[in-house]
């Protein structure tokens, strides 16, 4: 699906965000992107989306290079940033002048989108809430159909119904032909979503794996064995003991923890990286 080779990219006066970083997205399914503050989440997308060209390197959707922003591969890739803002227009007018950039944009889609949002279509984009414009937002971006979908903190000012909603949907809409990157330090928001993890720090990938091959490496329990606590990659207390995640020796069946996993893999990278042979980046 998209493909980023030896790619250095910083911004003026400051070191490279990025320095000969390699990394392989497959299509389909929902990758969970995590790490650190400045580790470089945001900056991915946008290179992903072709909205930053690599200094050095190459960044490819479906062997297109993304800076070249051909008008096929912009009607196949959007993103939802961060920061963004949203022009004074009645709602309606917004979606008749960025729809048709998307062939595959559904109106009915959309409004049912909003509806699960519990936002009004006949409404100006001027007159709502961050929380509403995020939801608009999100609802437009899944109605583009696009094969690439980019999000960043899409969650970031939902309240707590807007995040049952934005899961349910996410949930529904997902298939094995689009792809979907999601960014976000809200783990707990995405944990029953995601079918692979990608976790950064700085130019290193940490690991890039899918879901199921990560709870068949790793078991993900609660525990208040000393021994099972000692031999954890990563622990966090609990009320009722100790949350571990620790090598898989008995083939058990967990659920995965993305905290325990972000938390294990920036503390223990050799061994994460021993565990999943992770010098292979494609999936």
């Amino acid at each position: 699906m998209i493909t980023l080779e030896n790619v250095t990219f910083g911004y003026r006066r400051k070191c490279p965000v990025f320095a000969d970083f390699s990394c392989h997205l497959s299509q389909g399914g929902v990758y969970g992107l995590l790490g650190r503050n400045g580790a470089g989440k945001s900056t991915l997308l946008h290179l992903m989306a072709g909205l930053l060209i690599p200094g050095a390197g190459h960044v490819r959707f479906r062997d297109v290079e993304v800076s070249r922003r051909l008008p096929q591969t912009m009607a196949e890739v959007f993103i939802v940033p961060e920061e963004y803002a949203l022009p004074p227009l009645k709602l309606a007018d917004y979606v008749r002048l960025q729809g048709c950039f998307y062939p595959r944009f559904s109106v009915v889609d959309f409004k049912r989108y909003l509806q699960l949002f519990e936002v009004e279509y006949a409404c100006r984009l001027d007159n709502l809430s961050m929380g509403q414009r995020k939801k608009v937002l999100i609802s437009f971006a899944l109605a583009t159909h696009t094969s690439l979908l980019l999000m960043d903190e899409p969650t970031n000012g939902l309240d707590i119904s807007g995040k049952s909603q934005f899961r349910k949907l996410m949930a529904i809409e997902g298939d094995e032909e689009r792809t979907m990157v999601i960014s976000t330090h809200q783990v707990k928001d995405i944990e029953r979503l995601v079918d692979r993890v990608t976790i950064l720090d700085g130019s290193r990938l940490l690991l890039n794996e899918p879901v199921d091959r990560i709870c068949r490496a790793l078991y993900f329990t609660e525990t208040d064995d000393p021994a099972e606590v000692n031999r954890a990659l990563s622990a966090v207390p609990s009320i009722r003991g100790t949350r571990v995640m620790v090598p898989n020796t008995d083939g058990r069946d967990s659920d995965l923890n993305l905290e325990l996993l972000f938390n294990g893999t920036l503390e223990h990278p050799a061994e994460m990286a021993a565990l999943f042979h992770s010098s292979n980046t494609d999936l």
